[in-house]
């Protein structure tokens, strides 16, 4: 790996391009409130910065801890170098929000950076809780929603974040050496390392793969009860879209060989898949607005 200059490693010279855009689930999209955009991208940027650090090809694993500690300490403000860092420090402060979400994904990178293999489903779990549960919880923050929806968020963002895992496991072992799928339900079935740097699954492979897809469908059916405990409607159906988003690659996931097969979402598939959710959304929401046990709704 190379030792990068210290003017050469300002966290905005490592951006891999990646934007919000181009994520598999909606970032700070239309359907979120304006006045929640500014710190929802805020917050991505600063996580975006820090995730294209720990996937850096030519850093070594000293550089990319030495980076994301310097995000860490700017963000709360015991440095002052990475812009990402003092932007999401400043919106904090705006809305008098702590950082907490965000420095658990730090950790989370932290952990890529010197953790590749998990050993079985509870390790993966607890690396979610910091790569992806944070996440939710500070989308239900922004929002004002009660802690008593973290527990259906943590199970949706789990969800997503082992989707993702299972589309991209052979990019993440043949670029990164990292390899998200636990030793356990590889030996489970017969599966080794080795098999997913093939062109195609074996079949021990795709075995352990589809068998992953059904646990990630279990954590799904457990978020189902988020969007209606959520108040405010943007954010609900918003949900809905990354909910009827995730089910369908799950489908594709339990079908397909993730090796040579497409488990992404088109363009068409996207707009439609959205468009369908949205109005169920928005339907499900007026049809439960003058419920006594629903609470108002923030637009």
């Amino acid at each position: 790996m190379t030792q990068f200059s210290d003017q050469a490693t300002k966290a905005s010279a490592l951006r891999s391009g990646k934007t919000h855009k181009d994520e598999n689930f909606p970032v700070a999209s239309w359907i979120i409130h304006p006045r929640h955009r500014g710190l929802i991208l805020a917050y991505y940027n600063f996580v975006r910065t820090a995730d294209d650090i720990a996937d850096h090809a030519e850093l070594d694993d000293g550089t990319k801890l030495r980076l994301l500690d310097e995000l860490d300490n700017d963000l709360i403000g015991t440095g002052g170098g990475q812009p990402e860092a003092l932007a999401l420090r400043e919106a904090f402060a705006a809305r008098g929000m702590s950082p907490r979400h965000a420095r658990d994904v730090i950790t989370a990178f932290r952990m890529d950076v010197i953790k590749r293999r998990y050993n079985d489903w509870n390790e993966l779990i607890h690396y979610c809780s910091y790569s992806a549960m944070p996440v939710g919880r500070f989308m239900l923050d922004v929002h004002g929603e009660s802690p008593g929806t973290w527990a259906a968020s943590d199970a949706l963002c789990a969800a997503l974040q082992i989707i993702n895992h299972l589309q991209d496991c052979a990019k993440d072992y043949r670029k990164l050496d990292r390899v998200y799928i636990p030793a356990d339900a590889m030996a489970e079935t017969g599966a080794t390392i080795d098999m997913i740097a093939q062109p195609r699954s074996s079949e021990a492979l795709l075995t352990c793969l589809h068998r992953l897809a059904d646990r990630c469908e279990t954590l799904l059916l457990d978020s189902e009860a988020l969007a209606p405990l959520v108040v405010d409607s943007r954010l609900a159906c918003e949900i809905g879209i990354i909910q009827a988003y995730a089910h369908r690659i799950l489908g594709y996931l339990k079908q397909r060989d993730p090796l040579c097969e497409r488990v992404h979402l088109t363009k068409l598939e996207l707009t439609g898949i959205g468009l369908g959710a949205l109005a169920t959304g928005i339907w499900r929401r007026a049809t439960t607005a003058t419920s006594p046990s629903k609470p108002a709704t923030g637009a």
